[in-house]
């Protein structure tokens, strides 16, 4: 038989035909990447564990993660949503169990629909709808603005479905050459992992006055991060990086307590389920979130928000596709996330999950796809997963105030997300032309932002300004001018409105 015959006769058969035992193959990472290489997901149709995908342990690791990561974003956001909107106006006073409630809203309907049934089922090749982690710091601004939660999510639904329909997204991926996209994800990862190391280092050094000791245990945060570090070079040497997440979360468990620091560990979170009623949250100013119904006027303060909301999520979605093609076999093209699919349940889920109560505000789950990368997993089997997780954790409550516990969060964050981020875009930046681009991408990102960072060096590269000055010539006035320029301008005009540009005052 040809190769050419073999071939035909591998696209042709079924995922069923193609699967065989890991019992066949030497090692379990040539399992892993056979699995890769035979799945064919169906987009928009029903998925089918056995038929088209099969779970193996190496799942759990990137749905513990994502459960991790998000438990902790989310704890962020609501905080940050309670915090901003008890100041805006005088008659909504929301604290920390209004926080807990809409967590566990959000942890329960959109992780079933979400995580569950829709990447998990329907479309393997959509990432799950996660957290919008730059857009954190801006919640409160958002909130004082005049901004409504609801109003917010609608907005950035529609403004995503458009951009998906037009394959926009797609788009801005494939015009962002290797040394762009090294130098995001090096900023990215760089910085994540800076904030990290730093909050774990107030976390020890602030023990002694918080729970009135007589000794300091300012030492704790280095001891963490010293035998972590050893535990994740030597797991990256053996080529079982898929473990560090759930292996040095444990060891800064096991450490904290051995150093004493477990007293810092609290169980506030009781187990118990939250008001599931739309109306409840939205329907009166005296429940829920106590703002009612969104007006013209919210719409109108929440536009620039969605508008910036959707414009960062090209750069994001990007690096989490890059990270699959960097840790996936050649030939494993059909399990690699489809960016346009991703947008649209994105936007689904936004307007979905704020509808029934919640508050997050959604791009790709990042916690989830780079440790399912590294363990060089597909999204369905994790994902559903992770879906029964939150549902879990949610309902259950004490292990939310684990996850949210400083050295579990910081470790899981470093070596789930950040140090592999730093990694990945190290990886890609291969030679002196991609390494200029880079350089100038991670400049740009310190002067202003990541978003706008990646828009004018796209802007740039396309165009012959710097990295590979051949690279114009295979591209259309299109591709190197309007959608480049596009995308610089509505990234700027949206960062003006709402005051991201360093020294100049918001706008609106």
């Amino acid at each position: 038989m040809t190769e050419k015959t073999a071939n035909h006769n591998t696209e042709e058969a079924s995922y069923q035909e193609l699967h065989r035992p890991a019992s066949e193959f030497e090692t379990r990472n040539d399992y892993l990447e056979h699995e890769l290489k035979i799945m064919k997901p169906r987009r928009w149709g029903l998925n089918l564990p056995g038929r088209d995908f099969r779970f193996e342990w190496e799942d759990l690791v990137p749905a513990i993660a994502g459960t991790i990561g998000i438990t902790v974003m989310y704890s962020a956001v609501m905080a940050a949503w309670a915090s901003g909107l008890t100041e805006k106006w005088p008659n909504v006073n929301l604290g920390a169990d209004f926080a807990i409630q809409v967590m566990r809203v959000e942890m329960l309907i959109p992780a079933l629909l979400f995580c569950v049934v829709s990447s998990g089922f329907i479309n393997p090749r959509a990432n799950l709808g996660g957290n919008h982690g730059p857009m954190i710091p801006l919640i409160g601004t958002i909130a004082l603005a005049g901004a409504h939660p609801l109003a917010l999510a609608i907005l950035i639904g529609i403004f995503g479905l458009i951009l998906s329909w037009l394959k926009g997204g797609s788009r801005l991926v494939n015009l962002t050459s290797s040394g762009v996209a090294g130098g995001l994800l090096v900023y990215l990862g760089f910085m994540g992992a800076k904030s990290q190391i730093t909050s774990l280092f107030d976390w020890s050094a602030g023990l002694q006055v918080k729970h009135a000791l007589d000794y300091s245990l300012s030492y704790v945060a280095f001891v963490i991060l010293l035998v972590n570090v050893v535990i994740y070079a030597y797991l990256a040497k053996v080529e079982k990086r898929w473990l560090a997440i759930p292996l040095c979360s444990i060891t800064a468990i096991i450490l904290a307590f051995a150093l004493g620091a477990g007293l810092d560990l609290e169980f506030v979170t009781a187990p118990g389920l939250p008001n599931l009623n739309p109306v409840y949250w939205w329907g009166s100013t005296e429940t829920g979130w106590q703002l009612g119904l969104p007006n013209l006027s919210h719409f109108i303060a929440s536009l620039p928000f969605a508008i910036l909301a959707v414009a960062m999520w090209s750069p994001d979605f990007l690096g989490h596709r890059i990270f699959q093609e960097l840790n996936y076999p050649k030939g494993a093209d059909k399990v690699l996330m489809d960016v346009d699919d991703t947008m649209t349940t994105c936007s689904l889920r936004q307007i979905v999950g704020t509808a029934v109560g919640g508050g997050n505000i959604t791009s790709s789950w990042g916690t989830y796809m780079i440790p399912a990368a590294i363990a060089k997993r597909p999204i369905p089997a994790g994902a559903i997963l992770l879906g029964l997780m939150c549902i879990v954790v949610a309902i259950a409550g004490y292990p939310m105030d684990v996850a949210v516990w400083r050295p579990v969060m910081s470790i899981a964050l470093l070596v789930g997300v950040f140090l592999p981020l730093l990694e990945a875009g190290l990886q890609m930046v291969k030679d002196s032309v991609s390494s200029q681009a880079a350089g100038i991408c991670i400049f740009a990102a310190f002067v202003s932002n990541p978003v706008l960072a990646w828009a004018l060096t796209m802007f740039l590269d396309n165009n012959g300004l710097i990295g590979d000055k051949e690279r114009p010539k295979n591209l259309s006035f299109v591709d190197r001018i309007v959608i480049p320029g596009l995308a610089f301008v509505i990234c700027l005009a949206a960062m003006l409105a709402v005051g991201m540009i360093k020294g100049i005052p918001a706008i609106i």
